[in-house]
């Protein structure tokens, strides 16, 4: 169902996630109601998209803080534009210029199941981020998809015997996870950068009580306090749920395009069919400041190494 203000219009896209918002343009400061509107947006359809925007790093940055306080670019990213320390830009030339070119063939290697792309933002971080926003500068004419999937949706899919069981768990989150990372230099800055938090495998949404899957292939270890192989089965048996293409949409990027998430009840795959085509794609990403998660009993999720993930955040550079 369409909902409108004024000449604003949110269309809902797929079944259980996304939406398109149009007639607004938030490079420039959004009126009380229209804030609103995105707020309430963002909960009920988890991502929200928007077309043919015209913003450069500062105007990104003055709207994702009309919804609060920025993390820094990225916990392992030490050269963000300059003077726009919040901008995280993603570009695989910029991974290849640093450590070398064969640096994705490396990455994709380690990723031996169909779930290993599948992430959600930081959780390695004790307070992951709340929300991303990701902007399409220079993108290819074919290929590129952004696919999300609904946390939410996923954990309200489960029969109650299987909810009661994972709602008492909780999970190791380890920047790298178990599929390792790509070239020595990367890995080195991962473990000179670590970040490890034990979270709850099921979140409560701070904003709307819903309870949602909250473990991830990139970032999650292990589920604590069980063997590796009842670990090993039962995030299968999760990673299977929140991959289900009912869960998902897909977004189609363009030149101007904006993507604005739920990071607590999301997970996003990136595009896995651009490697044998040589094309340029450059997005930008700035990230909302996230509270630490809590589960259905109350309890929160806890530091192991690192630091709480703030607009603070140094990158430590040999």
């Amino acid at each position: 169902m369409t909902a409108t203000l004024n000449k604003v219009s949110v269309r809902p896209v797929a079944g259980h996630i996304g939406a398109d918002i149009s007639g607004i343009d938030i490079s420039r400061p959004l009126d009380a109601a229209t804030l609103d509107l995105v707020k309430n947006a963002l909960n009920e359809y988890k991502v929200v998209f928007f077309r043919n925007q015209e913003l450069d790093h500062a105007s990104q940055i003055a709207f994702g803080r009309q919804f609060g306080e920025l993390t820094y670019a990225h916990p392992h990213d030490d050269a963000p534009p300059g003077g726009f320390p919040e901008i995280f830009t993603i570009d695989p030339r910029r991974y290849e210029e640093r450590y070398g070119a064969d640096f994705t063939k490396q990455v994709r290697r380690r990723q031996y199941s169909y779930f290993s792309g599948w992430h959600t933002d930081v959780t390695a971080a004790v307070n992951p981020p709340s929300g991303s926003i990701l902007r399409a500068e220079t993108v290819p004419e074919r290929g590129g998809d952004t696919t999300w999937t609904n946390l939410v949706a996923a954990y309200e899919g489960l029969s109650a015997p299987v909810k009661s069981f994972v709602d008492g768990l909780r999970a190791e989150h380890r920047y790298g996870g178990a599929t390792g990372t790509g070239s020595d230099a990367y890995a080195k800055r991962v473990n000179d950068n670590l970040l490890v938090a034990v979270h709850p495998v099921v979140r409560v949404h701070p904003e709307t009580g819903e309870k949602a899957l909250f473990v991830n292939p990139g970032f999650t270890s292990h589920v604590v306090d069980v063997s590796p192989r009842e670990s090993k089965a039962v995030l299968d048996l999760l990673y299977a749920e929140i991959t289900r293409p009912e869960y998902t949409v897909r977004f189609r990027w363009e030149p101007g395009s904006v993507a604005f998430w739920d990071n607590r009840a999301t997970a996003h795959l990136a595009p896995r069919d651009l490697d044998h085509l040589d094309v340029e794609r450059r997005l930008h990403r700035v990230t909302l400041i996230g509270d630490v998660p809590v589960g259905p009993d109350g309890r929160e999720s806890e530091l192991v190494a690192g630091k709480p993930f703030t607009s603070e955040h140094t990158v430590k550079v040999d």
